[in-house]
């Protein structure tokens, strides 16, 4: 399949997104990279770190979540905490190199009585000049509205998986009501965070359809993140990984080249699961359109890579943060 380079397309098919998967392994990667080039400077990597600002006691049965109040992890609830508190958490991030900051709350849905803390820590998080996203759950017109007044870039609401795998995954939030909050969120002006996780179980046909309904989106997803399971023991699908094994890592980086070629103009992010990512990995999926990564060494609950390993990578692969000018070569002395 040849890949246009013109203007993002909303009209794949699910036959055409796995036609791309089922591409020679260099072919597609090959694809990936030259869309890549089409709309990024390929040595660029944006920075983002997250923060969990409400941790544990979810209603949501999410099968992978160790926040989840339905499955015993060992995890405690916590209460939503002080914008003062985030905010510090913020300017250390950004100080860390950080450009931009994520907060995460362990909602069903946002209640309206905690709007004025958030919007206090929204506030706060975008006048240290860094971009600011969250994940609160489902929101309502309305909510989305006053987000997007507190100064909230980003609202990020994952479809965690294709339609036919997702009712395997979670039970008490519908495909739909996920689609109808990134319509709220779109109507409101704000960007959209949106992708899913791989290796919960599913097939390549899953992975092809969650890639599909985001490339298919009214607008696609300005940042798309892309997680690999960390199975946490406790949780249905954790305990099942760990028992069948993870997702084979060629096929993640196909996942993340694919990702690219249908969504050429987003964010491509590795998020959780990078801490168990090899150099060789994390460089295939950079290769494939991946750039932008979480840092900061903790994702919500799970780990990271450590701000060391990172910039050791980003030096070993002449990377730089995204928007920061590449160093001036030295001049050579003629003989």
């Amino acid at each position: 399949m040849q890949t246009n380079l013109a203007e993002p397309r909303h009209d794949w098919t699910l036959s055409q997104v796995e036609a791309l998967f089922d591409l020679p392994f260099m072919e597609l990667v090959f694809q990936a990279a030259t869309v890549h080039r089409a709309w990024f400077d390929p040595s660029e990597v944006q920075l983002s770190q997250l923060l969990s600002v409400k941790t544990g006691g979810c209603a949501e049965n999410c099968g992978y979540c160790s926040q989840s109040a339905h499955f015993k992890t060992g995890l405690k609830a916590e209460k939503l905490l002080d914008a003062e508190v985030v905010i510090a958490k913020a300017r250390e991030a950004r100080d860390g190199g950080a450009q931009r900051f994520c907060m995460g709350a362990a909602w069903r849905e946002l209640k309206d009585r905690d709007l004025p803390k958030l919007a206090a820590m929204i506030g706060g998080v975008k006048a240290l000049g860094l971009e600011t996203c969250a994940t609160l759950g489902m929101l309502t017109p309305k909510q989305a509205k006053e987000l997007k007044d507190a100064g909230l870039d980003y609202y990020n609401h994952n479809l965690d998986t294709g339609p036919e795998y997702y009712g395997e995954v979670v039970t008490t939030r519908t495909y739909q009501e996920r689609l109808d909050t990134l319509a709220y969120v779109r109507d409101a002006g704000m960007s959209t965070c949106c992708g899913g996780i791989v290796g919960m179980g599913e097939t390549r046909r899953d992975r092809a359809g969650l890639l599909r309904q985001l490339a298919t989106l009214p607008s696609h997803p300005d940042s798309l993140p892309i997680n690999g399971l960390v199975p946490v023991s406790g949780t249905p699908l954790g305990d099942k990984v760990l028992k069948e094994g993870q997702i084979d890592s060629l096929e993640f980086v196909r996942t993340v080249a694919v990702a690219r070629i249908v969504c050429p103009k987003s964010m491509v992010r590795l998020s959780a699961g990078r801490d168990a990512m090899s150099r060789e990995l994390q460089t295939l999926c950079f290769l494939a359109g991946a750039n932008s990564i979480f840092v900061g060494g903790k994702l919500l609950t799970t780990p990271l890579p450590g701000q060391d390993e990172d910039s050791a990578l980003f030096q070993d692969l002449d990377l730089r943060p995204m928007g920061v000018k590449a160093a001036a070569p030295e001049a050579v002395a003629a003989e």
